[in-house]
């Protein structure tokens, strides 16, 4: 694709899962949580789901022999969402289960509008289970405080982040607000939480308005991105997580970054250092 150059390969993402685990190695290290992300692509046939469930099998598999500090993330287009969901749905509980008797946890990403009610089905479905499964919830939908209180009701601990596809707004101030009160909800409810951001004032709001959540509040940021927060973060002790993307299928995920950062630079903002 024109445009993606070596550097920003190596700034995104890592070319294999072995790569990757190192980095993964790396950052526990320093007190850092890995997602492993597999990057591949919509799955159009049974054949293609069931290899990518056995890759999601082998994450877990690796991240539990190798001990390492790290769950892995799941796109349900990947597993058959487009053509078969209910084969979708047998083979996210499937690796759910896998995981569950390896203690992995799984983070469940969010795609499309159209398919949020049935992530939110499958993430309750995951949770009555006793699966240890994420769920992102998307700032820039108008639903999501109505998702937030039902998925709390469920046990399903969630992810907030701004939103990758199309939402409902796109107003960069408008997003913020929503941000900051969804994970005042969360907060007052007592559970435990993520936020996926890379956005200063969201990061300094959290850190002084929530400075009580400290266990509870997880700090989630994309490999590439943020790398003085991220340790800075984790020496005042709060909970930091990296997604760690690999694979071959990694051009259209790299234009999303590169375009993610078009926007903030028309806006005249910048990502936390």
């Amino acid at each position: 694709m024109p445009g993606i150059h070596d550097k920003d390969r190596d700034r995104w993402l890592h070319p294999d899962r072995r790569s990757a685990q190192q980095w993964c190695r790396q950052r526990n290290a320093l007190g850092i949580k890995a997602v492993l992300d597999i990057l591949g692509p919509y799955s159009r046939d049974a054949a293609q789901a069931a290899r990518s469930a056995h890759a999601y099998v082998s994450s877990a598999r690796a991240i539990e022999e190798q001990r390492l500090n790290a769950s892995f993330a799941v796109k349900l287009s990947t597993l058959g969402v487009v053509f078969d969901r209910e084969l979708c749905r047998r083979k996210l509980l499937s690796i759910c289960a896998g995981a569950s008797r390896r203690k992995v946890s799984i983070e469940m990403d969010m795609e499309g509008k159209s398919l949020v009610d049935f992530y939110i089905l499958c993430a309750i479905e995951a949770a009555a289970r006793g699966y240890p499964v994420t769920l992102a919830l998307q700032g820039y939908l108008d639903r999501t405080p109505g998702d937030l209180e039902e998925l709390v009701k469920r046990g399903v601990r969630m992810r907030l982040v701004k939103g990758a596809y199309l939402g409902d707004t796109q107003d960069f101030g408008e997003i913020q607000r929503r941000l900051k009160s969804l994970a005042s909800r969360l907060s007052k409810a007592g559970v435990p939480f993520s936020i996926g951001t890379h956005d200063p004032e969201i990061i300094d709001w959290a850190r002084t308005a929530l400075a009580g959540e400290k266990g509870t509040l997880e700090f989630g940021f994309l490999k590439g991105l943020s790398d003085e927060t991220k340790l800075s973060l984790a020496r005042e002790g709060w909970c930091v997580a990296e997604y760690v993307p690999f694979g071959k299928e990694g051009n259209a995920y790299i234009s999303r970054r590169l375009h993610y950062l078009e926007q903030l630079e028309a806006l005249g903002r910048e990502p936390a250092p």
